[in-house]
């Protein structure tokens, strides 16, 4: 699949048909009248609101009108509004020519190291060291970007994304933005924070000084993809700054929550914004997450597993579970847990999987290690399951049983096991307890990552020291 000129690599801002998904905004007041509403007097004000469709009544009601009246055919009526024309839609885009967008001085060089070819060096003689790529040759694939993403060969297309942006006529800025946003998540994939900070600074930059402003707004509202502007509001988390990345992503989403009221009669356009806002969400769980917030991540989440219609989403309510148990709070796990097994549309391998979780937080590892093999049994595939299965096995005393699982997984499907990093932190932690052979297995096991990990795998999952 070879990066065409005339597609963007990232979903394009303009409103297109994508799936359903559950609504992230939380039913409240109107923008307008809740402005005036204290947090004092919300409870009173409240009560002595009215429905929407009262406030402004689109005809008098029938009970006000006292006797049949004959309808006036003269009366004045709003002319019919005409179609823009193409000319005119023409006329009203203003011309963009963004030279500075695909300056090369825009760019930092990428290091032609990382940090799983200083633990070869250290650990694998010369003569056993897989051959890596560590100066990007996109063109061994032939200039293709699906080959280069599926092997996680990210330095090869971030600097494909480079030279097509130097490359690039300024105005096709459209094209040229797509571009920037796969040269910036290529580089933080390979976990080069500090230069993923430096070139987005330098792009927006670029963009914040667009005149007139007119034109500025129209690019930010019309031509930006949405990925970019998610990822500028992560600069924030990148500087230490955690709570202020917070602050842009509920930014962020307001903005989605705006947008989708607004574009309420278009239908397309609103389940965009909508699917825009859901995605935030999820970042704002995971974020919150991270900072160990569990009960507030649950408070995020939750008001998504049940839509209007009474849409229920057992996938969702399966994670706002596991986020409780995480927390400590079982009694809302089990009772997250108990509304899945209750729910005909549930998927009967997700059920198991949450009785097996539901168990181990218990404590009852042989249950939670038949309810494991039970899923295993219905999915032989189910990574996370085999992974989940190790640890209850491992608590059990098992510990060989336990290796033999994950090393099974590992030799059935090397490409999908080598990049889930808890996979091999658990297989590491597991070969530092058989205290015998454990220097001589992670040594092997480096070398099998080394095969199939690519680039951007956080080396701390091994368990080796590099100094």
């Amino acid at each position: 699949m070879e990066v065409q000129r005339e597609t963007p690599l990232v979903s394009p801002p303009a409103p297109v048909g994508e799936p359903e998904v559950p609504n992230p905004f939380i039913e409240d007041l109107d923008a307008e009248s809740s402005e005036n509403v204290s947090v004092a007097s919300e409870s009173m004000v409240q009560s002595m609101l009215v429905p929407a469709a009262e406030e402004i009544p689109l005809a008098p009601p029938q009970a006000a009108i006292p006797t049949p009246r004959s309808p006036n055919f003269n009366k004045s009526v709003p002319p019919t509004p005409t179609l823009p024309s193409e000319d005119e839609d023409e006329d009203d885009v203003p011309e963009l020519y963004l030279p500075g967008l695909t300056l090369p001085t825009m760019f930092l060089p990428i290091p032609n190291t990382d940090a799983l070819t200083i633990l070869l060096t250290k650990y694998i003689p010369a003569e056993k060291r897989p051959p890596r790529d560590l100066f990007g040759d996109y063109a061994r694939f032939g200039g293709e970007i699906h080959p280069l993403v599926m092997t996680n060969s990210w330095r090869a297309v971030a600097k494909q994304a480079r030279d097509r942006i130097v490359e690039a006529d300024p105005e096709d800025v459209p094209f040229i933005l797509s571009l920037w946003y796969l040269r910036l998540s290529s580089l933080a994939r390979m976990r080069l924070f500090n230069q993923t900070v430096a070139e987005c600074t330098n792009l927006f930059t670029v963009l914040h000084a667009i005149e007139p402003p007119e034109t500025q707004a129209y690019l930010f509202d019309r031509v930006m993809p949405f990925e970019l502007e998610v990822l500028y509001a992560k600069l924030k988390y990148w500087a230490g700054d955690h709570m202020g990345y917070l602050d842009a992503l509920t930014a962020l989403l307001q903005r989605c929550k705006s947008k989708a009221r607004a574009a309420k009669a278009d239908q397309a356009a609103s389940a965009m914004w909508t699917e825009r806002g859901s995605r935030v969400c999820l970042i704002v769980a995971s974020q919150l997450i991270e900072m160990k917030d569990f009960a507030a991540a649950a408070g995020v989440l939750e008001p998504l597993c049940v839509q209007n219609g009474n849409i229920t989403s057992p996938a969702l309510r399966s994670a706002v579970a596991r986020v409780y148990l995480q927390g400590g709070y079982v009694v809302m796990a089990a009772k997250h847990f108990a509304a899945v097994a209750e729910d005909p549309a549930a998927d009967p391998v997700q059920k198991t999987m949450n009785a097996a979780l539901y168990a181990s937080a218990e404590g009852d590892w042989p249950r939670a290690t038949s309810e494991l093999q039970k899923t295993l049994a219905a999915d032989p595939e189910n990574f996370v399951a085999i992974n989940n299965l190790a640890v209850a096995l491992l608590n059990q005393g098992r510990l060989r049983e336990g290796i033999e699982v994950l090393e099974d997984a590992l030799r059935a499907s090397p490409a999908t096991i080598i990049t889930a990093e808890p996979f091999l932190f658990n297989l590491s932690t597991l070969y530092e307890l058989r205290s015998s052979s454990g220097a001589d297995k992670k040594r092997e096991l480096l070398v099998e990552v080394a095969k199939w990990a690519g680039d951007g795998l956080r080396t701390t999952c091994l368990k080796m020291p590099t100094s």
